[in-house]
């Protein structure tokens, strides 16, 4: 893989910023992992004349080597830190006996507490760098809004089951396992995702808000209508599923509700006590490798609760894992196909495809485990997801942003393009 782009490369397509705004990248903390658009303050200068099309950007290549020279070493290697972030969990689930017992000690609704830790220090760097002023402008684009809403809880689930079925007839264990994964829409990963492809964050955040909600209003009865009554009219066996809405409601409340409370105090107070400029160009450098850490963190915990059966079973999780590689990369492709197809600009069509293709995978784990058991398949379907789900995702990042480059696109609104 590449390397990821610095702000100016987020920023270079479809505006300009002034060179004398622009901080150096010399000192070490300036330069943090997962601040992709944090450095820049707001600018509203435009470039007027980009091509002979006003309404479209073509993004010039970027200099590689010169991308390489501002990123920090975190950033410039971080598919090679999440790949030994794996192996190292994989290698302490197999030497320290009794290790996942400690882990799952103390649980937040099902989850380990360390995973909860990990994943709300992943989520509030994040969501700290929303606008949250621009949301109101951004929400008016209710066609890009009913086209996630379709893609997220109509064709998302349905493509999974389907992927299920085809690819696990003989497990249903597995089977259910990865139909709940195909229900649990993201809330948490998207983010990351969506930043580090230079997508648009506001509108990520106001998907991931939608999600939510129809995450507490839809989860049990589609795991039910999928689970049960839909194999019943194909004629195919079924299970049994109990979830509470309830259940959901405080997980989604947890894992989402905190880190965008805590997001939001920080940008609201930080802006009102030095201003804007101050809070992106000095207070978010200083928080954004927050979230690199959480997401490295949560990996290795997670592969060290299953790293005994992902390593005894890999038969089993390799055939888990064919149905998710297949359902990431349809959702992903489809999602940002059709961003291409309604012209939307980069950012939004990046924001839409991860938003499809992401899975809230700490929803599914904890309802798997509350219904079915932590040893069962059900269980094992759900924490291969996130296994499979960042290496594909981060790789499809690359794709994003080698698309961007390659690709004619139409010009970002101004809630977008100012950033």
């Amino acid at each position: 893989m590449g390397v990821l782009p610095s702000e100016s490369d987020c920023t270079a397509t479809t505006f300009t910023a002034s060179r004398d705004r622009r901080p150096q990248f010399g000192h070490p903390t300036i330069r943090p992992a997962l601040s992709h658009t944090a450095w820049l303050p707001p600018n509203k200068e435009r470039i007027d004349q980009i091509s002979h099309n006003p309404g479209a950007t073509r993004t010039p290549p970027s200099d590689d080597s010169h991308a390489v020279a501002r990123l920090s070493t975190v950033d410039r290697f971080l598919p090679l830190w999440i790949g030994l972030a794996m192996a190292a969990g994989l290698l302490l689930g197999r030497l320290i006996p009794g290790l996942a017992n400690w882990l799952n000690a103390v649980s937040i609704h099902g989850t380990s507490l360390p995973i909860a830790i990990g994943l709300l220090l992943m989520m509030y760097p994040v969501l700290a760098k929303v606008r949250y002023r621009e949301i109101g402008r951004i929400t008016a684009d209710r066609r890009m809004i009913a086209v996630s809403l379709i893609l997220n809880w109509i064709i998302g689930p349905a493509v999974m089951f389907a992927l299920a079925w085809l690819l696990l007839p003989d497990l249903p264990a597995y089977r259910t396992g990865v139909i709940l994964v195909g229900l649990a829409r993201c809330i948490a990963m998207v983010l990351i995702w969506t930043d580090l492809a230079c997508g648009d964050r506001e509108m990520a955040a106001v998907l991931v808000a939608l999600n939510a909600v129809f995450q507490v209003l839809a989860y049990a009865g589609l795991g039910v209508f999928y689970i049960n009554v839909l194999p019943a009219w194909l004629n195919l066996p079924t299970q049994s599923l109990h979830v509470s809405f309830a259940a959901i409601a405080v997980t989604v409340l947890v894992f989402l509700g905190i880190p965008l409370v805590a997001g939001y105090l920080t940008r609201t107070l930080g802006e009102r006590a030095r201003g804007q400029e101050w809070y992106e160009s000095k207070l978010l450098p200083r928080i954004a490798p927050i979230a690199l850490y959480g997401l490295l963190f949560t990996v290795v915990v997670l592969f060290a609760l299953q790293g005994k059966t992902i390593t005894s079973q890999p038969l089993n999780v390799a055939r888990i894992a064919l149905p998710l590689l297949v359902y990431f990369a349809v959702m992903w492709v489809g999602g940002f196909a059709i961003g291409r197809w309604l012209r939307l600009c980069y950012a939004r069509t990046a924001a839409l495809a991860f938003s499809a293709a992401s899975n809230d995978f700490e929803l599914a784990i904890a309802v798997a485990i509350g219904v079915f058991g932590a040893m069962s398949g059900q269980a094992l379907a759900g924490v291969v997801g996130p296994l499979i789900e960042v290496p594909v995702l981060l790789g499809l990042v690359y794709v994003a942003l080698w698309l961007h480059r390659r690709l004619t696109w139409p010009q970002a609104p101004t809630s977008t393009a100012v950033r």
